[in-house]
């Protein structure tokens, strides 16, 4: 295979290119199209014009499926991306006795060509193109001409209000897990909710709009007759460029609902219990990583950096490492899956306590979503702040970090906080939400 490249005129936002795509595919009947926007593989937005996701329930070949790769370079020009992969891993994959979900266990849907916009605005065609077929300009030109039309109607969607579970049920779950860890059997554990509420719309104006007003950094859209999912996640689950793989859990959240709450960056540095849930989980990653990863080749990049996100502050770091020769894709997913963030430490004993405490499917919620090229690498996102759509009905997962010192209520209130910008989102009736600062 080789990488065909073509600049386009066009400097649209993502957000609109993904809705002109959109439009054309319905208009000619095919398959809807995918989108990554915010920051992925160092790009601003990488769409696939259109592309038919596939349902895959067997959990290894799940993780196969995306280190299935025609051979290429493993780095192209210009950041380019080419094609690949594109997919989601739900968090059933590692709950196989826990319900059945509304969407797919997994998906991924292979995309020889895609729209690149770069870092500077700037949309690229590229395609990845057989040793020995012509290059298609044709379509280079008519997705080029598409971009640079006037845009298409606007539709919006019903507002939602989400339902809530009672939020006794939640907190007697963390109670729960907090008499867990101080009884000696784990250090922490993620316990979530879901909210839920019909939905009557197109989920990629959804998409759009939360794209737009929200800027969430790792956002993600894929769509099939299966259902859709669109993520506004702020989190890296794994980036893989050639052997050098990198994770960036988030543990730790305050509230970010304006300039009032910008002093809550610096608490958020300073709090115990979220300094603590978050060296534990980037310990937890740097051992699922030293899994598949050459000795001695594991470290810390990054610990405890405040990182504004929709509605809050969150507390990241990042690990880094070194891939071991002869291993791939697959094994990485399966060394790392799912992410440590979302799950706790230890990670078998804390997804068994999820598994106890939380009664309903998590769902895509706290999988992971993205793509796997063979000229970029791969890149997931932490399937957190996503709505999964299925068969007009809409669903949100929710939830945060239990440490001993957690107090029920407070967790409750960081599921709302963290909540709250898709709420309004959904509750707009496609009007542009509040952009936060």
């Amino acid at each position: 295979m080789r990488l065909v490249r073509r600049l386009l005129r066009s400097q649209v936002s993502p957000e609109r290119a993904l809705l002109s795509l959109d439009t054309r595919a319905r208009s000619l009947g095919l398959p809807a199209p995918a989108a990554l926007c915010g920051d992925w593989f160092g790009s601003r937005a990488i769409l696939a014009p259109t592309l038919a996701c596939t349902p895959v329930r067997e959990v290894e070949r799940a993780f196969e499926i995306p280190a299935r790769q025609p051979m290429m370079p493993e780095s192209g020009p210009g950041g380019a991306v080419g094609g690949g992969w594109f997919g989601y891993l739900s968090y059933q994959l590692a709950d196989p006795a826990g319900g059945r979900s509304a969407l797919p266990k997994a998906v991924w849907g292979w995309a020889d060509h895609v729209l690149r916009q770069d870092a500077d605005a700037h949309w690229w065609f590229e395609a990845l193109v057989p040793e020995d077929a012509p290059d298609p300009h044709e379509l280079a030109a008519e997705l080029d001409e598409l971009l640079a039309a006037p845009p298409p109607p606007r539709s919006s969607w019903t507002p939602v209000r989400l339902r809530r579970p009672a939020a006794a049920g939640h907190q007697h779950a963390v109670s729960e897990c907090i008499q867990a860890i101080r009884a000696g059997e784990l250090f922490q554990a993620n316990i979530c909710t879901r909210f839920d509420g019909a939905f009557d719309g197109e989920p990629a104006e959804l998409f759009a709009e939360g794209v737009r007003g929200l800027l969430p950094r790792r956002a993600a859209y894929l769509a099939g007759e299966w259902g859709a999912v669109a993520s506004m996640s702020p989190e890296l689950f794994l980036a893989r460029r050639g052997s050098r793989v990198y994770s960036t859990p988030i543990k730790g959240t305050l509230p970010r609902r304006g300039p009032a709450d910008d002093p809550l960056a610096a608490r958020l540095r300073e709090s115990t219990k979220d300094v603590a849930e978050n060296v534990m989980i980037t310990d937890l990653v740097r051992n699922d990583l030293g899994r598949v990863c050459e000795v001695g080749s594991v470290g810390v990049l990054e610990l405890l950096t405040v990182k504004p996100a929709p509605g809050v502050w969150h507390l990241e770091s990042t690990v880094e490492g070194r891939l071991r020769e002869g291993l791939d894709d697959a094994d990485l997913l399966r060394a790392a899956f799912p992410p440590g963030s979302v799950t706790g430490a230890p990670k078998l004993r804390a997804l068994d306590l999820i598994a106890e405490l939380e009664h309903r499917p998590r769902g895509v919620y706290t999988g992971a979503i993205g793509l796997a090229s063979p000229v970029a690498g791969m890149e997931l996102n932490v399937a957190i702040r996503t709505l999964e759509l299925h068969a007009g009905w809409l669903e949100l997962g929710v939830g945060g970090g239990i440490t001993a010192d957690s107090d029920p209520a407070a967790e409750w209130r960081e599921c709302l906080h963290k909540a709250a910008p898709l709420e309004q989102l959904l509750a707009t009736k496609g009007l542009r939400p509040r952009a936060l600062a």
